[in-house]
């Protein structure tokens, strides 16, 4: 096995180009490396970019702030730019491990895993996050929802890197909400996690954008429940959990695993979207 250990941002992407399609990216190492023990994984070659500190930034900007994708989730924690703009991405890095798994875990490595059961991932699904990806050939930008394509599969060719994660303005009047479900309060993988990003004028939702983790292949965006939130008026709690079941029913397809059943998910799911909606609007 072949490891380049690289300082530069250039220096990087050259690697990745020489290395061909078989490489893998080695950040904070809070999965690759268990893989690697366990025998899942075998790279042929390793490009390994912890040390490249100009991936490490985090810039306010007038569109909002941009993460480099280096930053780890205790950094996430002590920024003042993100607990502004994206306070629930703070709550959701203060619940990833222990206190030395958020000092190597990074915001660049949740997205380039791509695990459904993420814990950073259905935030910046809900904040409407746009991925960076550079290479010798260019850079580009993509939506986040757009990115992650499937089980531990996303749109990220051989010779790119994330480089950054682009965090929109905040809405003034938005309600932002974080739940991760796991089998014990910290330090657990989750067994349903939940993100959601709402703007009402007091009784009406005019935009929201909710996502979940760990009820299906991937983070998805439950976009059905969305649609049918904007402009939508409750009679009591009863129409709001009615709403919530069925579009889960429709839009979600967790499994059976050794963290939880499918059922069990299913009904937290259900009863969490819908005190989120219950907190976004006043119930009629």
């Amino acid at each position: 096995m072949k490891v380049a250990s690289v300082r530069t941002l250039r220096d990087a992407l050259s690697a990745l180009r020489d290395a061909g399609p078989n490489v893998r990216i080695l950040a904070g190492g809070t999965d690759l490396m268990v893989e690697m023990e366990s025998g899942r994984t075998r790279p042929e070659s390793i490009v390994d970019v912890w040390r490249v500190l100009e991936l490490r930034a985090i810039r306010e900007t007038q569109e909002g702030v941009t993460i480099g994708a280096l930053a780890s989730c205790t950094e996430l924690l002590e920024n003042k730019a993100v607990s502004l703009h994206a306070d629930i991405l703070v709550e959701a890095a203060r619940t990833v491990g222990a206190v030395q798994i958020r000092n190597r875990a990074t915001i660049g490595g949740n997205l380039g895993t791509s695990s459904p059961a993420a814990d950073l991932n259905p935030v910046l699904f809900a904040l409407g996050a746009r991925v960076r990806l550079e290479s010798l050939r260019g850079t580009r930008e993509i939506a986040v929802e757009s990115f992650v394509k499937g089980y531990r599969t996303n749109d990220r060719a051989s010779d790119e890197l994330i480089t950054a994660v682009v965090l929109p303005r905040r809405p003034p009047h938005e309600k932002r909400a974080f739940k991760k479900v796991g089998t014990r309060r910290a330090q657990s993988i989750s067994k349903v996690v939940v993100a959601a990003a709402v703007e009402s004028n007091g009784s009406d939702i005019v935009r929201a954008r909710i996502s979940a983790g760990s009820v299906a292949d991937r983070t998805i965006l439950l976009d059905g429940l969305c649609r049918e939130l904007v402009g939508r008026r409750f009679a009591d709690d009863a129409a709001i959990m009615d709403l919530c079941r069925v579009q889960v029913d429709a839009s979600v397809a967790p499994r059976d695993d050794v963290r939880s059943t499918a059922r069990y998910r299913r009904f937290v799911l259900i009863r969490i979207l819908a005190q989120i909606v219950r907190d976004a609007v006043r119930v009629k």
